[in-house]
């Protein structure tokens, strides 16, 4: 006989696992150093500062008020996105108490402070900073950026859509077979 069937109780540690993964992400997009690069490499830029390889001077973007507000608002999504992994830990432990709405909806706020600052740094950069005549290249780093805040975006719509199946995480419920033999 076969059965195939859809255990909630253990795909439900997935979704930490999934921000686990949107932690290291940002941890690689903060302290990468390959944000922006030249086509030519003579130049390229992190959140942090903008080199000139031929020279080896760097220049700080915390200069600006806008690499202050980029990196002040990924830091604080970094942070509230950390808070979200622990407490995911205790919503999915602890089932009784009603933690996973308010994940999602925290998920949410580092999403949108997220998507501020990855649209911000490129349009500064390009306005303030952008010298030479060469195309700059946006690079893997702001990628990895990019990359948490859509593990985030996922991760809040999952956990704000968890208690809809709370039975299902809990295991009051028959589990479900796609197929059945008689």
């Amino acid at each position: 006989m076969f059965k195939c069937g859809i255990a909630y109780p253990r795909c439900k540690w997935i979704l930490p696992l999934l921000l686990l993964c949107a932690i290291i992400f940002d941890i690689i997009a903060l302290a990468g150093q390959g944000w922006v690069e030249t086509e030519s490499g003579k130049e390229y830029a992190s959140l942090w500062y903008k080199c000139m390889t031929s020279t080896n001077a760097c220049t700080s973007i915390m200069d600006y008020s806008w690499g202050k507000a980029t990196a002040a608002l990924l830091i604080i999504g970094f942070i509230i996105l950390i808070l979200c992994f622990l407490l995911s830990f205790v919503a999915l432990c602890v089932p009784r108490i009603p933690l996973l709405r308010i994940i999602g909806f925290l998920l949410f706020v580092a999403v949108i402070l997220q998507i501020i600052a990855l649209v911000i740094y490129p349009v500064k950069f390009t306005a303030d900073l952008a010298m030479s005549l060469e195309s700059y290249l946006y690079s893997w780093t702001y990628g990895f950026g990019w990359g948490s805040t859509i593990i985030m975006f996922g991760c809040g719509v999952f956990f704000c859509c968890l208690p809809n199946f709370e039975d299902e995480l809990l295991g009051n419920v028959k589990t479900k077979y796609f197929y059945t033999s008689s």
